[in-house]
């Protein structure tokens, strides 16, 4: 299965109709004819990745006519109302790093520059159509695209050999194999789960064959609450009921220290998880390995998260502010940079295959994951990504009502309330709601 079909292409090339006609408008770029700057371009980065200031050090180093500027925020919705802040008080950073699923939302509110004329052509030429899809939106080019980030399981390899249990590769599999290890161990669990991860429950509806957004006519289609998301939701909450998994919140303290304590025998996550995992987890080395996520029947999975380059709406230093965002995301120079940090090492999975094995070269786990290589089993997977899924355009309201009336009651609760939420929020922001 390929990261692409032609569902998929057609659905995005939908949007081009009216979904995005509150972000038209012209790029900040200087007129190309206006004599360049004497002095270097002085730019200003905000991101959360591991390695940015490696890459901005290694950018400004070989560009002597550009000098790039690198603070860190927050990754999440905070480090977003930051951005979405800044650009409405007209002193946004020139360059952002915006996830997968928030750039729609960051383009139909018109908070981008529009990147068609800088970047358009390395998109198409550096990067999968699945991957393209992720950043072109009404027929333009929004932002250069990193990684790609299928679902990957994270295991103790020493938990599952003391419970006698394989890795699991269906869900089946994965609820047995929960069953056994709590039975040779009472104060362990196979994983965590908790109502409050919005994109890890979109991730696995993904996965599940789930298309939560999409395009009909000249209006979006909002479809989570869907019979393949509402089975996710089902199995994830018997888990919980059954007490085979930890309910915790995830990615919380207690999730967190559940992992260094040896009660959580593994985690869902994607490449870019490897890095952090050997960070707070650096006692475990050797303990721990990666594989495939588990499926439903037919290797599958989603994606989980994403990060991109984009140019925030006022920049003006569009043309200069695309050349740092192709650099740090095609030249082997910017990936042996972002890879090359010791304190926050990246593990990301370059989404131009050109890229990968350099990538790997650069990546050294230190034996961390008992000889499992992070990007051969990432990398393996991206055919697998189930293609024709849509992000859409209020996913900040979608996650946080999933994530109150999950908190509140069940994960079909949190469904329900995100189809109504999204829908509202939709119509709310001016753009159709298809019938």
């Amino acid at each position: 299965m390929k990261l692409t079909s032609r569902t998929s292409r057609a659905a995005l090339a939908t949007l081009s109709l009216a979904l995005f006609a509150t972000a038209c408008g012209g790029s900040g770029s200087a007129d190309p004819k206006a004599e360049g700057p004497k002095e270097p371009v002085s730019l200003t980065y905000w991101g959360w990745t591991g390695g940015a200031q490696q890459v901005v050090d290694a950018f400004n180093a070989s560009h002597p006519d550009i000098k790039v500027t690198y603070s860190a925020i927050t990754g999440g919705p905070d480090g977003y109302a930051k951005i979405s802040n800044a650009i409405k008080a007209g002193n946004a950073p020139d360059v952002a790093g915006i996830e997968y699923p928030t750039l729609p939302e960051f383009v139909s509110q018109g908070f981008l520059e529009d990147l068609s004329a800088q970047t358009g052509a390395t998109v198409k030429a550096k990067f999968p159509q699945g991957v393209q899809e992720r950043v072109t939106l009404g027929g333009k080019t929004w932002a250069v695209p990193y990684d790609a980030t299928p679902n990957l399981l994270y295991y103790r390899k020493d938990l599952f050999k003391n419970a006698g249990v394989e890795v699991p590769k269906t869900w089946d599999e994965y609820k047995a194999a929960a069953e056994k290890i709590k039975a040779a161990d009472k104060n362990v669990r196979i994983g965590g789960w908790g109502n409050d991860d919005a994109p890890l429950l979109a991730a696995l509806s993904w996965q599940a064959g789930g298309k939560w957004y999409g395009t009909e006519g000249d209006g979006w289609k909002v479809n989570i609450n869907d019979a393949s998301s509402q089975k996710v939701a089902s199995y994830w909450q018997g888990l919980v009921k059954d007490d085979l998994v930890m309910n915790l919140k995830i990615n919380g303290p207690e999730f967190v220290k559940a992992k260094a304590d040896g009660a959580m025998a593994s985690f869902i996550g994607a490449s870019w998880s490897a890095g952090g995992t050997m960070t707070a987890l650096a006692k475990d080395s050797g303990k721990w390995g990666v594989a495939p996520l588990p499926h439903w029947g037919t290797p599958a999975t989603g994606m989980f998260g994403g990060t991109s380059y984009a140019v925030p709406k006022g920049s003006k230093h569009v043309k200069e502010a695309a050349e740092f965002a192709a650099w740090a995301a095609t030249s082997p120079e910017g990936v042996k940079a972002r890879i090359s940090s010791l304190k926050s090492p990246s593990s990301s999975l370059p989404a131009n295959p050109e890229l990968r094995t350099i990538a790997a070269a650069a990546f050294d786990d230190k034996g961390f994951f008992g000889g499992d290589d992070v990007f051969a089993v990432a990398g393996a997977q991206v055919d697998t990504i189930v293609p024709g899924w849509v992000w859409g355009p209020v996913q900040t309201a979608t996650n946080t009502a999933i994530q109150d009336a999950g908190l509140k009651g069940t994960l079909t609760d949190g469904l329900a309330a995100g189809q109504k939420a999204a829908e509202e929020a939709i119509k709310g922001r001016g753009l159709n709601l298809a019938k």
